[in-house]
């Protein structure tokens, strides 16, 4: 018979830093579009894994100077790639023992329940019966992991865990095999310093409203958070208030995807974990030695002295525009005002 154990031992050998194990009756009393048993009526265990963000990713934001490190790496990567092949295997590992297992990426999509801001999606889908949910049923992957024992909800709603703060994505599996379940994490990583609302460009977390919650005979209590004006913290801001080099959104799609994400919930709050001493991913170094840097843009910006002697100066300069084309012809880097045929497609 397999065992949580023997779970674990797997999961952390094809490449989970955490995993926890909760028993579905977790879920007792969480509203039907967002309850899991429905998903698999016959599931027993929840296996939540948890993939650590690496800090090195966070660096180039912090910096100010590569800011695709941490979209792609600490998030795409993790999300789409690293971890779905975690979680292909052990549903393997799970499913050649006689137990069926429903694999679960962290992706949206198909959701009745709009995962940005929570409100029921009038007229996306229909149940197939009276007594089901609209599909698709949202499942809470922070509630997930807390209910798996990995760690807590910060104020900032981002989940925090003794080994990494706030560094770290998460992806679930349902079973039918009975598992040995974790208890539920009782510590305290947040401290309510409230950093992360403090350094939030675009306010998005409140400090003054909070969001109570019952899970599991614990209550739960976060910021009250604008989804919307989180959403331009991660884009970069709309009409350039965050983000300088934000022209028309999505045709600048790149970027404008990370310059003011994570500054408040990820990194400020990772900062002054590890300076508490609290985490148990130990570094040589701090993570931040000066003042977060914070663009000022009330005044236009001339070029630095490397761009007008290397690159003005020298005529290889070129609207950022000519480049990087969207029309209705193609994409493929023609100036859409060119004459000459692109050999690309032409």
């Amino acid at each position: 018979m397999i065992t949580a154990d023997d779970v674990k031992r797997f999961a952390r050998a094809q490449g989970a830093d955490l995993v926890g194990i909760a028993p579905m009756t977790r879920w007792e009393g969480a509203p039907k579009q967002m309850d899991p048993r429905y998903i698999a009526p016959n599931a027993k265990s929840m296996i939540v894994m948890g993939f650590r963000i690496a800090r090195g990713s966070l660096r180039g934001v912090e910096e100010g100077t590569l800011y695709t490190t941490y979209p792609s790496m600490g998030y795409a990567a993790l999300n789409q790639i690293y971890a779905p092949m975690t979680l292909w295997n052990l549903t393997n590992f799970l499913e050649d023992e006689g137990h069926e297992t429903v694999a679960m990426l962290n992706a949206n999509g198909g959701e009745a329940i709009n995962p940005v801001t929570g409100n029921f999606r009038d007229g996306w889908s229909v149940p197939v019966g009276d007594e089901k949910p609209h599909p698709d049923v949202l499942v809470h992957f922070r509630l997930a992991a807390f209910l798996a024992g990995l760690g807590e909800i910060g104020y900032s709603k981002v989940f925090l865990t003794p080994q990494f703060g706030p560094r770290q994505r998460f992806a679930l599996c349902l079973t039918d095999a009975e598992l040995e379940p974790d208890p539920i994490f009782e510590g305290k990583i947040c401290d309510r310093c409230m950093l992360c609302a403090k350094h939030c460009p675009t306010g998005a977390i409140s400090t003054t409203e909070t969001v109570k919650v019952t899970v599991a005979g614990h209550e739960l209590e976060w910021a009250k958070l604008n989804p919307l004006a989180c959403e331009a913290g991660i884009q970069g801001g709309h009409d350039n208030e965050l983000n300088p080099f934000l022209k028309e959104y999505p045709r600048r799609y790149g970027y404008g995807r990370a310059i003011g994400g994570a500054s408040g919930c990820i990194r400020a709050c990772m900062d002054h974990l590890e300076k508490k001493g609290v985490l148990q991913n130990k570094f040589s170094s701090p993570f931040r030695t000066e003042r977060p840097w914070k663009l000022d843009h009330s005044q236009p910006r001339p070029p630095t002295d490397d761009v007008r002697e290397n690159y003005i100066e020298t005529g290889r300069i070129e609207d950022a525009d000519a480049y990087i084309t969207y029309n209705k012809r193609d994409n493929y880097g023609t100036d859409k005002d060119a004459k000459a045929p692109n050999p690309l497609i032409d």
